[in-house]
């Protein structure tokens, strides 16, 4: 039924939470599941700074987590980071990489990059794609 998830991750507890239940999908249906961080631009003319380093070094950190649960799990996971918009980064990775669901947490990062957003990237990407997409997280329980 799904060969390949998409998890988009950021780093929070409740991408973490989505990770774990990609990758118990994963292990049922003998899925690969490809782990995906979007590193925002910074400011509008898109130059790369010093809040865009840290972003890779959290995207770096959070990928190394899914890989090792995969690894301890037996389920291959491929790590993808990609620039830009995180909704459409995230709904462009889905048709790139010909996944057949997407987990996702149902927040994320906060700060500036937020402030200016209106609606969370986990919306935008349920009303953007036409794929299944599974939310994880209630609000404020932590649960699926």
């Amino acid at each position: 039924m799904y060969e390949r998830i998409l998890v988009p991750i950021d780093g929070s507890d409740h991408s973490n939470l989505a990770a774990e239940h990609a990758i118990n999908l994963a292990e049922q249906f003998g899925a690969i599941v490809h782990a995906l961080f979007v590193v925002e631009q910074a400011g509008p003319s898109g130059h790369w700074d010093f809040a865009v380093e840290k972003q890779e070094e959290i995207g770096e950190e959070a990928l190394d987590g899914v890989a090792a649960l995969g690894e301890e799990r037996g389920v291959r996971i491929e790590r993808h980071v990609r620039r830009g918009t995180p909704s459409e980064e995230i709904v462009d990775a889905a048709t790139d990489y010909e996944v057949h669901l997407i987990v996702m947490g149902t927040q994320g990062r906060t700060g500036f990059s937020r402030i200016a957003t209106a609606g969370s990237t986990t919306e935008r990407v349920v009303r953007l794609t036409e794929l299944p997409t599974l939310v994880v997280g209630g609000a404020g329980t932590g649960d699926a």
